[in-house]
């Protein structure tokens, strides 16, 4: 290497690890604000749960807010995966592809509050896909003010991903990961690892330096990988892959009824929050409304949870964001795969701790197509014996569940079955694609 070479590579590493520490702060920043937020409202919601009966009129309101303000972010994480398609980046580093409008800044505000709102409120959703987006779009703020090259925009924007994932749940490692591993489905992105390094890790501890803790999950003992304790996984597999089937096309199925039914969204969520408050009376349990932590770390811990209580948490979730509130995915499909793995270790015959933490971490992974981020995210929530029993089970269910995820938007540029698409696919698309099709290589 001369020189010149290096002192090339120099200035690079610098820019990346300036720009990347810049998106983290901003991402830890956000998500420092939002989990304090959500925190409060979920504190306040338990203490004054006639408030939840108030769901559909908060639906309706927030409804006709983003209908009047906010109708280019409605589309939340699949307009960032659109976004970073619409830059795709060939092996010679160039943008082939023309570069999409801005993300627009309103986007972490408004999401922020419909967010907490419909924590507030009682609904059934996660935390990932605000932080996602409001990672994705400060970076992308920034990234404009920088005027910086498109390829520049692209990079940053995954960082922004990175940094919001690692930072909202404490897992810098499956942040990064995750950000390089969910926009095209089999295929990690190259160019941003730096950035999204630098941002995943600095957006983490930005968060803790404002002092907002995570939470903390039993370690499981370890297990000796016999073939009995394999064949047991691929049971496993197969149950968790059904469930998070079931989750997308239920989800799927109530978000075009109800857009069928009712066309304007305020009408949508105040349909959908009445549903939520009707289960939730049948039900008699608040345990499913709300992130549901508490019954998350009971899945470690009790052997006698309902083994009803994922299917549960799946037809509220589903309800929730079938309706078109706002909040992400991650953490309602933790509890579904937690209790489900609790379900199941009375079955098969596995330490409830380690099935519980399995299944927390491979339903998310068949559902967003993630499962080396969702491994290593299990490793960093549960420590380093939930491996290779992880791995197993979230790549085997990551290949039962087919070409189904929670992010319609993600690309598809060779099948699971091994078929390459050009140009790639977005999900949301693929049974209408005409792309051309060439045979396994």
């Amino acid at each position: 290497m001369t020189s010149e070479e290096r002192r090339e590579r120099a200035i690079e590493l610098g820019r990346w690890t300036v720009l990347g520490a810049l998106v983290g702060v901003l991402c830890g920043a956000a998500s420092a604000l939002f989990l304090w937020l959500l925190e409060e409202a979920t504190h306040f919601r338990g203490e004054h749960l006639t408030l939840v009966f108030a769901l559909p009129v908060a639906g309706l309101a927030i409804g006709f807010f983003y209908e009047r303000f906010g109708s280019q972010v409605l589309a939340g994480s699949d307009l960032v995966l659109d976004t970073v398609s619409a830059g795709e980046v060939g092996d010679d580093g160039i943008v082939h592809a023309a570069e999409a409008p801005p993300i627009p800044t309103r986007m972490a505000p408004m999401v922020l509050v419909g967010t907490v709102l419909t924590h507030l409120f009682g609904g059934s959703a996660g935390r990932e896909g605000t932080a996602v987006q409001m990672g994705a779009s400060l970076a992308d703020a920034l990234s404009h003010r920088l005027k910086v090259a498109p390829t520049m925009r692209r990079d940053l924007l995954v960082a922004g991903m990175a940094g919001g994932f690692g930072s909202v749940f404490g897992t810098p490692i499956a942040g990064l990961l995750f950000g390089l591993e969910v926009a095209t489905v089999g295929r990690f992105e190259r160019r941003p690892l730096l950035p999204a390094l630098v941002a995943a890790v600095v957006g983490d501890r930005t968060t803790h330096a404002f002092g907002i803790g995570h939470t903390h999950y039993p370690s499981p003992e370890p297990l000796a990988l016999t073939p009995l304790v394999f064949a047991k996984w691929l049971v496993f597999a197969v149950a968790i892959a059904a469930a998070t089937a079931v989750f997308i096309e239920l989800t799927h199925l109530l978000k075009v009824a109800s857009k069928r039914f009712f066309v304007r969204l305020p009408y949508r969520l105040f349909a959908g929050g009445a549903l939520v408050v009707l289960l939730w009376q049948v039900v008699g349990t608040d345990d499913y409304l709300g992130l549901g932590v508490p019954t998350i770390v009971r899945a470690f811990e009790d052997p006698a949870l309902p083994r009803y209580a994922f299917a549960l948490k799946l037809l509220f979730t589903a309800v929730t964001l079938g309706a078109g509130f706002f909040g992400g995915e991650v953490t309602p499909l933790f509890f579904l795969g937690a209790a489900l793995g609790n379900a199941l270790a009375h079955l098969l015959g596995l330490p409830l701790e380690l099935a519980a933490g399995v299944g927390l971490a491979a339903v998310f992974a068949a559902a967003s197509n993630t499962p080396v981020a969702l491994s290593i995210m299990a490793v960093e929530l549960l420590g380093a014996n939930v491996l290779p029993h992880v791995v197993i089970v979230a790549v085997v269910a990551y290949f039962l569940t087919g070409h189904r995820s929670i992010y319609g938007a993600q690309r598809v540029g060779r099948t699971k079955g091994g078929r390459t698409l050009t140009p790639p696919v977005a999900l949301r698309d693929l049974g209408k694609s005409a792309a051309p099709e060439r045979p396994p290589s």
